[in-house]
């Protein structure tokens, strides 16, 4: 059981009252933040890592690839493709001096594929969808040769016929 500090606690005749701890000054937001910062630096936990992550795996293999676990000085890093996995083994035993020179206590890296990155994803099937060949708002609209139908040009352009005729090539 703790003992309250003196200033807390309030003699009378036979008994002790304990009085509620005197607050604390608030201070600014920042100041929480930059004391958060350092106490994340100096237990050298994942969280300084991902802080530090942008400068110590650079401009650009940061954006794809992020720390994911520490665990006894193993970091484990998920890349979002192969070709970023394969960067980051070229560069591992840069990354692991760059982390030792920032403080970090990582004495191992390894790599898997990670694929958390639902924005990219997101931002890719956009993309495919603005090219698709059946968006008569974007390639417009003009005549099957073949049925004579109304189809849209990418259609046309792709397959030299609209969607419908090329579906019955294959099922014929």
């Amino acid at each position: 059981m703790a003992v309250a500090p003196d200033p807390q606690r309030r003699r009378l005749k036979g008994l002790e009252i304990l009085q509620p701890a005197p607050p604390t000054n608030a201070s600014a937001l920042s100041d929480c933040l930059d004391d958060l910062s350092r106490q994340w630096r100096r237990d050298g936990g994942l969280a300084g890592l991902w802080q530090d992550w942008p400068r110590i795996a650079g401009e650009q293999l940061a954006p794809h690839c992020r720390p994911l676990t520490l665990q006894r000085g193993v970091l484990t890093v998920g890349a979002s493709h192969p070709q970023w996995r394969q960067a980051l083994q070229y560069n591992r035993l840069q990354l692991l001096a760059a982390m030792k020179a920032a403080g970090h206590p990582v004495r191992d890296l390894r790599v898997q594929q990670h694929h958390s990155r639902v924005q990219e994803t997101l931002e890719s099937e956009a993309s495919i969808w603005a090219r698709h060949p059946s968006r008569c708002d974007v390639h417009g609209m003009g005549q099957c040769p073949r049925c004579g139908r109304p189809a849209p040009n990418g259609e046309i352009n792709l397959w030299e016929v609209c969607g419908f005729c090329h579906r019955q090539r294959f099922s014929a």
